[in-house]
């Protein structure tokens, strides 16, 4: 009986103890270091997501042809990549519905010319064209070694309306976005 009390005594201490340190605050270095794995880790999935052609680049703010920035909602603002078809979907937080039924444009496409590149640094650049009902277009996306954090031009073939979508690239499994009515 003596032994049993013992042994409760000792898991009630070592259960304490791993508590006190599980609530102990992580240091600023600490707080650095597992933000800059965790990055990392991001950055390797969204790489072999591209990689794959199975991607999302969801935007949470959008950059216009002469600089004017606007912050979007990001599952409403993707582009997305799923084999060889290809969505591009804006939708301005405006009260009036675009063709989309969110305030904005989603177009379907097929994806030629897919060139994903490394440089050197490790930084991830990407160049595709998709050609759709709506869109002719070529996108190029650029993600800088070490976060999931990227920019994706979209340059129309027949204008110069140049638009540019800042966000993550995530896995498709992993993307939440909401897809409106295409043109």
């Amino acid at each position: 009986m003596k032994r049993m009390m013992f042994m409760m005594l000792a898991l009630l201490a070592l259960a304490g103890n791993i508590c006190a340190q599980e609530t102990r605050e992580l240091t600023k270095e600490e707080r650095k270091a597992l933000q800059e794995r965790l990055d990392s880790l991001q950055y390797e999935e969204a790489v072999k997501a591209v990689n794959a052609k199975e991607f999302t680049l969801e935007a949470d703010q959008v950059v216009f042809k002469y600089g004017q920035t606007a912050y979007v909602s990001s599952n409403t603002n993707f582009v997305s990549v799923t084999g060889e078809d290809a969505v591009v979907q804006v939708a301005f937080n405006i009260p009036v519905s675009g063709p989309n039924g969110l305030g904005g444009v989603t177009v379907d496409g097929t994806v030629s010319s897919y060139e994903p590149k490394i440089d050197k640094k490790g930084n991830l650049s990407l160049s595709l064209n998709v050609m759709g009902t709506g869109i002719s277009a070529r996108i190029d996306i650029y993600m800088p070694k070490g976060t999931n954090r990227a920019s994706v031009t979209i340059s129309p073939n027949f204008n110069s309306n140049r638009l540019t979508l800042n966000g993550v690239i995530l896995p498709a499994e992993r993307s939440s976005v909401f897809k409106g009515r295409s043109i």
